[in-house]
C-alpha cells in the first residue's frame, strides 16, 4: 500500500507555496529548512510526480502543484468558514430560532419584536408559524418550536410558561360615531347598536355575551367571525362596532377605527411557552428581550389610544 498522505505533509506544502521558498516556510513552522526538503521529496515520492522544479536554488511549482495549491486553498476557505460560523453561532450572531404563535399576534406583536431582534442580529433566520388552539398546544408539548406565544390559559405539557403582556378588551368604533364623545363606553351604551360579534365559541365572546346578558342589554347581532382582523375590517367599513382585544384592535388604529375604554375589565393575557425538552438557544433570551421591549411599548402607545386627547 503507499503511504499515506499526512496532513503535516499537506500544511507543509501549502505553506511553502505561499512563502515562495523553504527557508521563510520553515521559520514559520518553527522547524528547519533541510527538514522541510526532505518532507516535500517524501510527498512527491507519495504522489509520483514534482512539486516542484529547482533551479540556482530556486523553486518553481509545476502545474501539478499549482492545481493541487488551488485545492488546497478552497478546503482551507471551507474550513475558514466553518471556524467563522462556528464563532458566530458562540456569539449568537448566526443561528435559527422557530416561533409558534397565534395568528394576531403575527401582526400585532411579533413584528416590531423581530425587527428589533434583527437589527442586532442580522445572521439569525427566524421562523413564524401560527397556529390556532388546540393544534398550538399540541405542537408546542411536542417539542417542535423554540418558543411559544400564546393566550396565558393552561400550560401545555412538556413546556413551561412566562407572562408576557396583560391588557384589557378595548371598544372599536367606526369615524364619526356619535359614542366616540366618550372616554368610557358602559354596556348600556351598546344597546341597539349594530354589532359585530366573535365566533360562538370563542371564549372571549362567552365572557362580553354574560356581561350584556347579566345587564340585560340587547344588540343587533349584524355580523359573527372568528377573526380580529376581520371585525376591525368591517368596524372601518362602518358597519358596526365591537369589542376585540387590545393588540389587534391597535394594530388597525386609524381615522376610520378608533379605540375607547371598556368600563367593565376583561383582561387579555399573553404568554411564552418555553419547551421543557428542546435543546436551548443562547438566542431564545435575546428574542425575549426583544419581545418584552415591544409588550411594553405597546402598552404605552395602548395607553393613548384609547384616550386621544
Amino acid at each position: 500500500m503507499p503511504e499515506p498522505i499526512s496532513h503535516r505533509l499537506i500544511e507543509i506544502f501549502r505553506t511553502v507555496m505561499s512563502t515562495g521558498n523553504v527557508t521563510e516556510a520553515a521559520r514559520l513552522m518553527h522547524s528547519s529548512q533541510p527538514t522541510l526538503s526532505r518532507e516535500l521529496a517524501r510527498l512527491e515520492d507519495i504522489l509520483g510526480y514534482a512539486l516542484f522544479s529547482r533551479s540556482k536554488g530556486r523553486l518553481q511549482a509545476t502545474a501539478q502543484a499549482l492545481a493541487l495549491y488551488a485545492e488546497i486553498q478552497r478546503s482551507y476557505q471551507g474550513l475558514d468558514q466553518v471556524i467563522s460560523t462556528a464563532r458566530q453561532l458562540g456569539r449568537g450572531e448566526q443561528g435559527h430560532l422557530s416561533i409558534l404563535s397565534l395568528p394576531a399576534l403575527t401582526h400585532a406583536l411579533l413584528p416590531a419584536a423581530c425587527a428589533r431582534f434583527l437589527a442586532s442580529h442580522p445572521g439569525v433566520q427566524l421562523s413564524i408559524t401560527p397556529q390556532e388552539s388546540p393544534l398550538l398546544e399540541a405542537w408546542l408539548s411536542g417539542q417542535r418550536f423554540d418558543l411559544g406565544l400564546t393566550e396565558h390559559h393552561d400550560t401545555p405539557p412538556g413546556t413551561h410558561a412566562q407572562p408576557l403582556l396583560q391588557a384589557d378588551e378595548v371598544c372599536v368604533l367606526p369615524a364619526g360615531h356619535p359614542l366616540l364623545h366618550k372616554p368610557v363606553l358602559t354596556p348600556a351604551d351598546f344597546a341597539g347598536q349594530a354589532y359585530i360579534s366573535l365566533s360562538a365559541q370563542d371564549p372571549y365572546r362567552i365572557l362580553l355575551d354574560q356581561v350584556f346578558a347579566d345587564q340585560g342589554i340587547a344588540r343587533q347581532q349584524r355580523v359573527e367571525t372568528h377573526s380580529a382582523v376581520a371585525i376591525c375590517a368591517m368596524v372601518s367599513e362602518g358597519i358596526g362596532l365591537s369589542i376585540i382585544n387590545p393588540l389587534t384592535a391597535l394594530a388597525f388604529a386609524s381615522e376610520r377605527l378608533q379605540l375607547r375604554r371598556f368600563s367593565i375589565s376583561i383582561p387579555y393575557r399573553l404568554g411564552l411557552v418555553l419547551p421543557e425538552h428542546r435543546p436551548a438557544t443562547p438566542l431564545l433570551p435575546r428574542f425575549v428581550a426583544a419581545l418584552a421591549h415591544s409588550a411594553d411599548d405597546i402598552q404605552a402607545r395602548l395607553a393613548q389610544a384609547v384616550c386621544p386627547p
